[in-house]
């Protein structure tokens, strides 16, 4: 027997006898579980038969008081023990088809010995209450073996730095309890689990493999002192994977004080969050709260607007380069999202507090019961040096004041009278009952025909001026609206606020902008920086309980969305993951180092921390080698040695003739074993058409689904999709519908066609119906693809 073999059957071994006592320690669990179960629900059923109510005298009330509080800890207690063992219990079924992945030979510096240790999903524990048959890949020891090959390590503990020596490492792929692959490597994680892992096929929803983590995404992960982490990754590099993972990780340090109800996951569509939906509840963690920035927006902003969302916007960017005001409006949206925004309207901000405020005036039945000027006025009496959301609020309890004065006055009003006249008994009844009742105990004597009308009276105008109150608590005085469109309005504020000279297409843009306004609408380009507005003046609404906020795709976010969600969760700390070789919106901000970035001035180079990952894992080294030739800094990415055919164009005389061969490309793959295809499309609009002309033609195939920007959720198949929806995804295969210069033909689509072609692990081919190849393709080298002619 060979020395491999015997440590193979060693190996094995192991595995049968840990797997054997999980099994045990499930078999005991399981009962208990369902006791413990059984016993919360029995209580809860019968938690009053316990208790006496009494509330006689204040002793009673007392005994009453501590007899609930009694029953309510027991109850805790015991609901706090059911899911604490079921929480054990999951994650030790969790361990039993595979109960690790690695092993480390470690030696710390000082001991005689080396320890194995075993690294999974989750810790292990022997019966004797100490032994680790299993270390959790998030343990500060685990961290060794995404760190470092073997010799000198080392690992970071709440105590200190632990240093030794690491005389092995071992990767297993294990499937139900047997060893299927085993090596020893000097890498952090070895190719050969690595084209396992890629060599198979894509889901429905993302797989988060912590026995294949990089030693770069380790540094993403495990990073817990940055107040805001930037992570620039390329296509396929594990960014969205590393994220998630991350949190997994922090909740598993931080278990004690951080719950997942404390993440935020800003994701690019909702369609992404079902996408991710599976990652942390396989490693043993509830999901975080998922949403998207447009769905903030709309929660804040669609009882006053009709907001443009970003999918609306791509769509004018990718269809309408022939509407007269196209440059125009591409103008306008990158000032808009520019961090020279950002800035105006901070210079507004403190305008504001010398000159320029509007109000409106509060009417009540048609008459003007506090004018805008007067109330402008009272607000520049005001000499405070406090903050504009500090005047407002002062400003408010002054028209309140106001108002209460005015309200007594209005008792006296001849409709008073005649809403008095027309009290049916049930009301009239009901208001004399309340208020004899709130008067009675400090005049007995309640009996006087004048007494009552004016309490009546008093009644009335309250409840008439209750919507005003409201109204005026939730600072609608403030014309937030004319505020914002003052901006456009007058050209002497914003040169005032530029220093001189006014963006281009300026008059364009103001008129398009004002115009909107007053139709009721809002185009994307302005949701954010209204809103942005909109707070500086009557304060930020805070959410102080959020302690992590992870923003997946950040290259899509503007200099006004990260300062929004800044201010929007104060105590968190920021992860921000994106690749701006796919900023596809125009709004889009570079993830890149550089001083002056308006990332690194949300907390300061000393609190922000860069990290860069370069290798893209997802596709084979053909495709990305394909792919990062159509960026001016491909170089700097580096595809993993996984080979596969060479992506394949194929050229055909018409659009009838590319369908037919799409669809049998499409049969060829399925054949091939692939279940996840997508045709991506550069737009909806294209998709659409895609969608009508190929579903007559599928025949026999597996049904054709249509992904729009309301698609729910995501699921593999044979799918139709445009391609900024297919951000963040991957498929087996990817069909580009039109990869010709009639489709891709200007120089701000060259992003939108790379994401496009990086989405396939395995596949990638790309038609043109008859027109010449984009010049995305034409400038690289001929040898990087296989050209088919279809006759």
């Amino acid at each position: 027997m060979s020395e491999w073999t015997s440590e193979w059957n060693n190996e094995q071994a192991r595995v049968a006898r840990v797997t054997e006592a999980l099994h045990k320690r499930i078999a005991e669990y399981e009962p208990a579980v369902g006791e413990i179960k059984s016993e919360v629900v029995d209580f809860r059923t019968h938690f009053w038969d316990d208790v006496t109510v009494n509330l006689s005298n204040d002793d009673d009330i007392l005994e009453t008081f501590m007899s609930m509080k009694q029953q309510a800890q027991v109850l805790s207690e015991r609901e706090h023990s059911h899911r604490h063992m079921l929480h054990q219990l999951k994650r030790m079924k969790r361990l039993l088809p595979s109960p690790y992945f690695g092993r480390i030979d470690f030696q710390e510096t000082g001991t005689n010995a080396a320890e194995k240790l075993y690294i999974g999903v989750a810790s292990f524990i022997a019966d004797d209450g100490e032994t680790f048959l299993v270390y959790d890949w998030r343990t500060p020891i685990a961290s060794l073996y995404y760190d470092f090959p073997p010799g000198p390590a080392s690992f970071l503990t709440p105590g200190g730095d632990i240093t030794g020596q690491i005389d092995l490492k071992r990767q297993f792929v294990i499937r139900d309890a047997v060893i299927k692959t085993m090596f020893d490597t000097g890498m952090t994680i070895g190719d050969d689990l690595l084209q396992e892992v890629l060599g198979k096929g894509a889901g429905s929803q993302m797989q988060s493999i912590v026995a294949t983590i990089q030693q770069e995404q380790n540094r993403i992960i495990r990073n817990d002192s940055s107040r805001l982490l930037v992570v620039q990754g390329a296509a396929g590099s594990g960014k969205t994977s590393a994220a998630l993972q991350r949190a997994a990780y922090l909740l598993y340090k931080h278990r004690e004080r951080l719950t997942a109800e404390q993440m935020v996951l800003f994701s690019p569509n909702p369609m992404f969050n079902s996408y991710v939906a599976t990652v942390l509840p396989e490693l043993g963690e509830d999901n975080i709260q998922q949403t998207t920035f447009q769905e903030y927006i709309n929660r804040r902003l669609a009882q006053t607007f009709e907001v443009e969302d970003p999918f609306d916007q791509i769509e004018y960017m990718l269809t309408q380069h022939d509407d007269p005001e196209y440059d125009a409006r591409m103008a306008g949206i990158t000032f808009k999202a520019s961090a020279r925004y950002l800035h105006v309207m901070r210079g507004y901000r403190d305008m504001l507090l010398k000159d320029r405020m509007k109000f409106r005036g509060i009417k009540f039945r048609g008459r003007t019961l506090l004018s805008r000027e007067s109330i402008l006025t009272q607000f520049y009496h005001s000499q405070s040096s406090a903050s504009l959301s500090y005047r407002i609020d002062e400003l408010k309890e002054w028209i309140i004041i106001q108002l209460r004065q005015l309200e007594r006055a209005e008792r006296k009003a001849e409709w008073v009278k005649d809403e008095l006249d027309y009290l049916d008994q049930e009301q009239y009844q009901d208001a004399y009952t309340r208020l004899h009742k709130r008067q009675q105990a400090k005049n007995p004597a309640f009996d006087d025909a004048q007494q009552e009308e004016d309490l009546l009276r008093q009644q009335i105008v309250r409840e008439a001026f209750r919507p005003i109150y409201k109204k005026i608590k939730a600072l609608r005085f403030v014309d937030t609206k004319a505020l914002y469109r003052q901006l456009f309005e007058d050209n002497a504020i914003l040169a005032e606020l530029l220093g001189g000279e006014l963006p281009d297409f300026w008059s364009q843009v103001s008129e398009r902008t004002t115009r909107l306004l007053d139709e009721g609408q809002l185009a994307c380009e302005d949701a954010t920086p209204y809103l942005y507005l909109k707070e500086l003046i009557e304060g930020f609404q805070m959410n102080g309980n959020i302690r992590y906020v992870l923003m997946d795709e950040a290259q899509d976010y503007s200099a006004f969305q990260f300062e929004f969600v800044k201010r929007l969760f104060p105590r968190a700390r920021m992860t921000v993951l994106g690749d701006f070789n796919q900023a596809v919106f125009a709004q889009a901000s570079d993830l890149h180092e550089h001083s002056g970035s308006p990332l690194e001035e949300l907390y300061g180079p000393d609190d922000t921390a860069w990290l860069h990952l370069s290798r893209s894992y997802r596709s084979t080294k053909e495709i990305v080698d394909f792919t990062r030739a159509m960026l001016a800094d491909g170089d700097r990415i580096i595809p993993f040695e996984r080979s596969g055919g060479k992506p394949v164009a194929v050229q055909c005389n018409d659009s009838n003739q590319r369908d037919e061969q799409l669809v049998n490309d499409m049969k060829a793959l399925l054949d091939e074993g692939y279940t996840s295809i997508a045709v991506i499309t550069k737009s909806a609009a294209e998709a659409e058409l895609a969608y009508e002309r190929l579903q007559p033609l599928k025949n026999e195939l597996a049904p054709l689904r249509l992904v729009t920007k309301q698609t729910p959720v995501f699921e593999h198949g044979l799918l139709v999709i445009p391609a900024y929806l297919a951000k963040g995804v991957e498929f087996d295969a990817v069909l580009i519908y039109d990869a010709s210069s009639e489709s891709y033909s200007h120089e701000s689509e060259r992003k939108l066609f790379y994401t496009a072609c990086t989405r396939p692990m395995h596949r990638l081919r790309l038609y043109s119906p008859g027109q010449k190849w984009t010049s995305f393709m034409t400038k690289l080298d001929p040898q990087l693809y296989e050209a088919v002619r279809i006759n």
